[in-house]
């Protein structure tokens, strides 16, 4: 199975790297551009075929080490 892990910056933290890249558009005319966040991509091969128990396993992971769950949320995808 293969595992997607989507982690971003939670509502309300400052995202200084996505407020640049809206500047950056703006700069570019495309000025109807906001709120931009930026986030990154985690993907991983995983051994077993029950999408439950690896979601579990990869929703344990991000608590541990893929994710900073104080100032950011994460979306897993299974597939």
């Amino acid at each position: 199975m293969r595992a997607r892990v989507h982690v971003f910056l939670k509502a309300g933290v400052l995202d200084v790297q996505g407020k640049a890249v809206e500047n950056a558009l703006h700069g570019l005319g495309w000025s109807g551009v906001s709120d931009v966040r930026v986030g990154k991509t985690v993907e991983f091969d995983l051994a077993g075929s029950d999408p439950a128990a690896a979601e579990g396993e990869v929703r344990r992971m991000c608590e541990t080490l893929l994710a900073n769950t104080v100032i950011e949320g994460y979306r897993i995808e299974v597939v």
